[in-house]
């Protein structure tokens, strides 16, 4: 009799201990379910670290998925954040158009998500806060407005440089210290492919390269750098800045050859040194000094192929691309203002199209028979009798994009 009343309280313990641990892991679960759950994640504000200035930041779309306050170590780490691609561009003067016309082509080709840094003068900010607010139904980027900054003891001199507050650009790597990656584009850069895939070119840097740029010229003999340039220059033509793809990490470590000291300076440091030296000898502002800093750094530039900054020049003078021949043109440049006059109708004719283009699936894909149309009577220019390379690579981008099933896409 004792024998089984000793093995009914052995099964009572038993069960009382089962109990116990049950509740326990309810209660853990119940915490982590405050801590880490619910709600929708925030959109993160780049910082501005640029001497003490002063920058606003608006998201747009969901933002990715970040860890949540309170949340634990365990639940954390389930947690991947999407991968997002970051696009800069600086925007003075009368060039609002352009730019949101810019980034409407980013937004409308690309696959993954898009991080927009728009450094823009101050009375350009409320324009692109309505626009790029009114985009929001997309989810498909998020976007941070800066001010124009330069360093304070020589903040006018690197204004005035060439065009009005184009040499930020140069600023970038010191200003977006949290950027690991940056595409940088002109404000007169149409993209007619995904940014995923110019963006897929930073994979195909070496150990050294930390920047990558097209050439300025494919054909010497109307080349500018080679024929007037009065300072070094890369390569055998030089290299256009108005799509410049970045590793800003190794831009920031890495000490820079130069023809100023024996001793090798830091990004922040050559710039100024730089426009000191070679001010009077400069016609393309901070172009020209990227110039001779990867003419004395060679190692550090990859170069890609035409197709990825088609500008005027490859065609006004009769054909010269010819990777954009076999492939169409992947990123069309409108620089020379070739957007807002009647000197070249093939760029201005692309240009309106994906200006006056909406989001709507069926807009973008009623979008080619028109502009084809249009097209046909630049025929008398020298880009236009090459017109169909201008919609090889957007016929298939809206093709791919667009005439799939979502699932395919």
């Amino acid at each position: 009799m004792r024998r089984y009343l000793r093995i009914v309280v052995l099964c009572l313990a038993c069960g009382f201990c089962s109990l116990l641990y049950a509740f326990s892991q309810l209660a853990v679960s119940l915490e982590e379910g405050a801590g880490g759950g619910g709600g929708k994640p925030q959109a993160k504000a780049a910082s501005w670290l640029a001497g003490g200035g002063r920058g606003a930041a608006r998201g747009a779309g969901n933002p990715g998925s970040t860890a949540h306050p309170g949340g634990s170590d365990r639940y954390s780490l389930k947690i991947q954040p999407i991968e997002r691609m970051h696009l800069a561009v600086v925007a003075c003067g009368e060039r609002l158009e352009e730019t949101i016309t810019m980034l409407k082509s980013a937004i409308i080709f690309s696959i993954k998500p898009l991080q927009f840094h728009i450094f823009a003068e101050d009375q350009l900010h409320d324009s692109f806060k309505g626009i790029l607010d009114s985009w929001s139904f997309l989810q498909t980027f998020n976007y941070s407005l800066y001010p124009i900054t330069f360093p304070s003891e020589n903040a006018a001199e690197w204004k005035k440089l060439f065009k009005p507050c184009a040499s930020q650009r140069l600023f970038l790597p010191l200003i977006l210290k949290e950027v690991d990656s940056l595409l940088y584009v002109d404000t007169d850069i149409l993209f007619l492919r995904p940014v995923d895939d110019i963006w897929s070119l930073l994979k195909k840097f070496n150990s050294t390269q930390i920047a990558a740029m097209a050439p300025e010229h494919e054909e010497p003999r109307i080349g500018w750098y080679n024929r007037f340039a009065r300072h070094p220059y890369y390569g055998k033509t030089g290299i256009n800045s108005g799509v410049m793809l970045m590793n800003m990490t190794r831009m920031r470590r890495k000490y820079f050859k130069n023809d100023m000291t024996t001793v090798r300076l830091r990004w922040g440091d050559i710039l100024m040194p730089l426009l000191k030296k070679y001010k009077l000898n400069i016609t393309w502002g901070d172009q020209d000094l990227l110039n001779i800093i990867f003419f004395h750094n060679p190692e550090s530039l990859f170069v890609f192929p035409c197709q990825w900054n088609y500008r005027p020049d490859h065609c006004i003078y009769g054909s010269n691309c010819q990777e954009a021949e076999e492939e169409g043109i992947f990123i069309l440049h409108g620089n020379r203002g070739v957007y807002h006059d009647d000197k070249q109708p093939a760029f201005r004719a692309i240009y309106e199209a994906l200006r006056n283009c909406s989001f709507e699936d069926d807009n973008i894909r009623s979008l080619l028979k028109p502009l084809e149309l249009e097209l046909q009577k630049t025929v008398h220019t020298y880009c236009g009798k090459i017109y169909k390379i201008f919609i090889k690579q957007l016929s298939k981008s809206i093709r791919d994009r667009y005439d799939r099933p979502p699932k395919e896409r």
